[in-house]
């Protein structure tokens, strides 16, 4: 029974973060099974991360006493591998598929990847750590790599629907790389009295950031209709 309530809590916030951005696609929303191929695609990038962190592994290693090298290992071995192991499903895969046909999808396809990413990453973090691990992670790691994906889907909607700005995708790689590895530095070098703090501002500007990132491609949809500026107003003043 500890077993299922423990998968359960591991399961729950990427599934909960999956519902929300689905239901802010409000305009024309993707199918299910694509979200689903989206969700195993991040499961997928789990395994790709860790055959480049193998092999980055055999050549470099990381002094852990170092702030220097702990940057590294923040912003490089694990930040850009981790982003760009989703980065390419969703450039790769996703991004030319009919269906990515408004700005907003950017971000609910890279959220979808992320969220399996982290869900799997979740499981094996909480049946290593146990419940007060779930705990955590549930209002931390999991909602910090949901702002790393709508940053990274944000950018990705522009490249693809903003007129010859298709380098807008490198912007994509490199914002998510950047907040998820300051995020992780933070806590890499948390016997430096306060840092750990800068996670938590991290992750606080990431979702203030994420929010602004969801309502600019909101307002964009080619499929919205000018009677939606009033509900979405109405919605805005309740948030």
């Amino acid at each position: 029974m500890y077993g299922l309530i423990l998968l359960a809590i591991a399961l729950a916030p990427g599934v909960a973060i999956g519902v929300y951005i689905y239901l802010k696609d409000q305009h024309e929303r993707e199918p299910v099974g694509l979200l689903m191929r989206a969700f195993l695609f991040g499961i997928l990038s789990v395994v790709v991360t860790l055959f480049i962190s193998e092999l980055i592994g055999l050549f470099v290693t990381i002094d852990e006493s170092s702030l220097s090298e702990q940057a590294v290992h923040a912003f490089l071995i694990v930040a850009l591998v981790e982003e760009f192991s989703k980065f390419i499903f969703v450039r790769g895969i996703l991004y030319k598929n009919s269906h990515f046909n408004e700005p907003f999808d950017g971000i609910v396809y890279s959220v979808m990847v992320s969220m399996g990413f982290a869900t799997l990453e979740n499981v094996l973090y909480a049946f290593n750590g146990g419940m007060g691990t779930a705990i955590m992670r549930m209002f931390t790691a999991v909602p910090a790599h949901a702002t790393f994906a709508v940053l990274m889907g944000f950018y990705l909607g522009k490249a693809k629907f903003e007129h010859k700005k298709s380098y807008y995708a490198f912007h994509a790689l490199g914002v998510a790389t950047l907040f998820h590895g300051a995020y992780d530095y933070c806590l890499f070098v948390s016997w430096v009295p306060g840092i750990v703090l800068g996670a938590l501002l991290s992750l606080v500007v990431g979702i203030w950031l994420s929010k602004k990132a969801i309502r600019i491609h909101q307002l964009a949809s080619p499929f919205r209709n000018p009677s939606d500026s009033l509900r979405t107003d109405t919605i805005d003043k309740i948030e």
